[in-house]
């Protein structure tokens, strides 16, 4: 399930066309290049829990081509002429929370943007650091929690600030600190940027269990139902609970909604300064769209961008 819809997914963000003035600046490899990326991608990301054993041979080769070319080209496509249109990303200061193995990094530097890229995850930062030294863009890359490192930005100031498909994977105190503390850091023309997250309020998780209803579970009724996944590499992580498993399972994703925002935030919903929203290319169905028209009626007022399966939404500063 999850195969076929990221490859619709992907399918469908190949037909859009990429500006020119951006897909100039996009860097080529040889295979030579590449395969560096992916002996580093295999040494370095795919182990402990994340082990080639633990996974099907097709699975593992989905995953590995992602982590290799395909999230790169989504970024590229789907992403950099959105950002761009909002804020020029040629001299803009970034700051990239979640950078993972560098593939969204490289898509913004390659562009002349200043990225400061940090992640929890420094096996992943490992191939981050290698990716991006084989195409040959800067970037400053930083091991660490993002609560931790907000603690030393005091005195600089960021033009957009992205949580880059980040901020499912935090516990929900790291979530609102994180929420709060870097919306202090949007001044007028500076943007937050919440990236590729799904939605809790979403019907199907896709991301995580792959089943239906799942992200409205209580964490702990979710934990113990992870059993009936039919996901392999997930189901088999957590038969038994301990705290370990349990806060492993919190980071391995539950979905993100408006709600947290609006606490965060401490303002309505129907306040937030949206600037612009991704959507609709994310609803592959019918039973989508229809889905996401019953949650407009449900909560009408509320920005549409809280309503698709992921959430892609930049927000300004209110005043």
């Amino acid at each position: 399930m999850i195969e076929k819809v990221a490859k619709e997914i992907l399918n469908r963000i190949r037909k859009i066309q990429t500006p020119f003035y951006l897909k100039k600046n996009q860097i080529k490899l040889d295979d030579f290049q590449l395969k560096i990326i992916e002996e580093s991608i295999r040494r370095n990301f795919f182990k402990g829990w994340r082990n080639e054993k633990y996974y099907t041979n097709e699975t593992f080769m989905i995953d590995l081509q992602a982590h290799l070319t395909d999230r790169l080209e989504q970024d590229r496509i789907k992403y950099i002429p959105w950002f761009d249109k909002i804020i020029k990303l040629k001299g803009c200061n970034i700051l990239e929370i979640g950078c993972g193995t560098g593939s969204s990094t490289v898509a913004l530097a390659e562009q002349g943007a200043f990225v400061t890229g940090i992640d929890i995850d420094k096996d992943a930062l490992k191939v981050a650091k290698d990716r991006c030294k084989i195409y040959n863009v800067l970037a400053n890359l930083i091991h660490c929690n993002a609560n931790e490192f907000y603690k030393d930005l005091k005195d600089q100031k960021f033009d957009l600030i992205i949580f880059f498909a980040c901020i499912e994977h935090m516990t929900y105190d790291e979530r609102i600190d994180c929420l709060r503390n870097y919306s202090g850091f949007i001044e007028k023309g500076a943007y937050l940027c919440i990236i590729d997250t799904p939605n809790r309020l979403w019907y199907f998780d896709d991301h995580t269990s792959l089943l239906p209803f799942f992200n409205w579970l209580p964490d702990r009724t979710a934990f113990d139902y992870s059993k009936f996944s039919h996901r392999i590499n997930f189901k088999e992580l957590y038969h038994e609970y301990s705290d370990e498993k349990f806060l492993h399972f919190l980071r391995g994703g539950r979905g993100f909604s408006f709600h947290e925002l609006e606490i965060a935030l401490n303002i309505p919903a129907e306040k937030f300064n949206i600037v612009d929203y991704l959507g609709p290319s994310l609803l592959l169905n019918p039973l989508g769209r229809e889905f996401h028209k019953l949650l407009l009626k449900i909560h009408p007022g509320i920005s549409k961008g809280f309503f698709f399966q992921n959430i892609n939404i930049i927000l300004g500063k209110n005043n």
